[in-house]
């Protein structure tokens, strides 16, 4: 059979610990805000799936151990580091401080499309997801470095958090990898 699918045991995944292991990809993904555990949860496994460094979980977003961020992320909350923050703009101060450049994912004036967003060798990037109904908080906007858009050509303009993070992550990641 030409396209005969792959058993697990054929994909050569790594163990929670092998990926704390791992060279991490320079790429952390803050959630501003999330109300859907289920979104939260998607969001830990599109880490997991494209190594990144890091999640910081702010505001309402709820964090592990639950049942229902549990539920997507299928075991990606043991592999990823993860840690709460109250407040989105205190990471964001530290991860300035650390030279980390900050791009909150939104539709703002002067937003920079995500094809057309440029990586740099050498700098760690982090990505600012907001809620799913007022998107990323305009004072988290203000204190980014830019602000990334992803294109949509439909009626709605909008996409779900964990979607809109998987289009996001899987851009950089092959920019970045490149």
């Amino acid at each position: 059979m030409k396209n005969r699918k792959l058993k697990n045991s054929e994909l050569g995944r790594i163990d929670a610990q092998s990926f704390k292991g791992s060279k991490k990809t320079p790429l952390i993904i803050i959630l501003d805000n999330i109300r859907s555990l289920n979104n939260i949860g998607s969001v830990f496994r599109t880490a997991d799936a494209f190594l990144i460094e890091k999640i910081y979980l702010c505001g309402i977003t709820a964090k592990p151990p639950h049942k229902d961020i549990q539920k997507t992320a299928l075991g990606a909350t043991d592999s990823v580091a993860w840690e709460y923050a109250e407040n989105t703009l205190d990471v964001i101060q530290k991860l300035k401080r650390q030279g980390v450049f900050i791009a909150s994912i939104e539709q703002a004036q002067a937003s920079v499309s995500l094809e057309n967003f440029k990586t740099s060798p050498n700098q760690k990037y982090a990505i600012v997801m907001g809620h799913e109904v007022k998107g990323v908080q305009q004072e988290v906007v203000n204190k980014s470095d830019g602000v990334i858009e992803i294109p949509q050509y439909g009626t709605k303009h909008s996409l779900n958090i964990a979607v809109s993070c998987g289009v996001v992550v899987w851009d950089l990641f092959c920019k970045i990898k490149a």
